[in-house]
């Protein structure tokens, strides 16, 4: 399974979580993941529902990593869809923070090298995984255009540089003077991992007293919802994201502000009148 996936071009990340539900599945039943039919996989996923209460995302990889096992490695001749359905995911949409609160939550942040790599991720809609594998060499500010080589599905793209962000990302240089990595790790040799800027993350919002919740994908919905409430269109902002399919892009028309809030209520179209005292007609 681990060498089809390699084939395919997973990204690592993919393959270890692919790797680590299927090891799961197995160990439930302590058998091997082959000698496991239908029945077995209904059975566990009614665990992973009803025992252990997951959500339908977590669910969705676990499915996903049994469909890989069960279709392209040990090739059954079931019928996928029948055999592994999959859950429906509720949708949810992102609480989105406002300019102000945004710069409330960066001034909040007191590291500087943290405080730049969240600017990042608001100021060019960059997934922290993105930001956090930048090099010096990816800001071209001849272009002023920044490169993310290899993001979501393996795909390069470019996104604007904010002179403003130029700004900021000098500055940072000349005092941390960073080699391979824009943002180093702990661990020398590596960048920055996801899990110290998300814990950044939640002491800063409490910090800045901002009562939403706030991860760095919450910077990335912000930068979408106000380019969008700025008057940018929507196929330049779904480049900007690298989003596959416009209507992943389109769901943030139901978060702006300009596009949902500005249509009036019938309630503002009535005329005020004052009530009325009936004159009882005499008989």
């Amino acid at each position: 399974m681990s060498e089809d996936m390699q084939v395919r071009n997973l990204s690592p990340h993919t393959r270890r979580s692919y790797l680590q539900q299927v090891s799961q599945f197995a160990r439930h039943f302590g058998r091997s993941p082959d000698l496991l039919g239908p029945d077995d996989i209904r059975a566990y996923q009614l665990h992973l529902t009803l025992d252990k209460r997951l959500s339908a995302s977590s669910i969705l990889v676990a499915v996903a990593a049994i469909r890989f096992l069960h279709n392209v490695t040990l090739k059954r001749d079931w019928s996928i869809d029948d055999a592994i359905p999959t859950c429906r995911k509720p949708q949810k949409r992102p609480v989105v923070m406002s300019p102000d609160e945004v710069n409330r939550f960066l001034v909040a942040v007191e590291n500087p090298k943290h405080r730049v790599i969240l600017t990042v991720c608001y100021a060019a809609g960059l997934r922290v995984s993105e930001a956090g594998r930048l090099t010096p060499q990816a800001i071209d500010s001849q272009r002023m255009v920044i490169r993310v080589d290899a993001g979501k599905g393996r795909k390069d793209r470019y996104v604007m540089l904010s002179p403003k962000l130029l700004d900021i990302l000098r500055d940072y240089w000349r005092k941390a003077r960073p080699q391979h990595w824009l943002f180093p790790g702990d661990l020398p040799g590596q960048p920055i991992t996801t899990g110290a800027v998300e814990l950044v993350c939640r002491l800063a919002r409490e910090q800045a007293g901002i009562a939403k919740p706030v991860t760095p994908h919450s910077l990335r919905h912000a930068f979408a919802v106000h380019l969008l409430e700025s008057g940018t269109d929507i196929r330049t902002i779904q480049l900007l994201l690298g989003h596959r399919s416009l209507s992943t892009t389109a769901s943030y028309l139901r978060l702006a502000t300009n596009k949902v809030c500005a249509t009036a209520s019938p309630l503002d179209c009535l005329q005020p009148t004052s009530p009325t005292t009936s004159v009882p007609t005499p008989a």
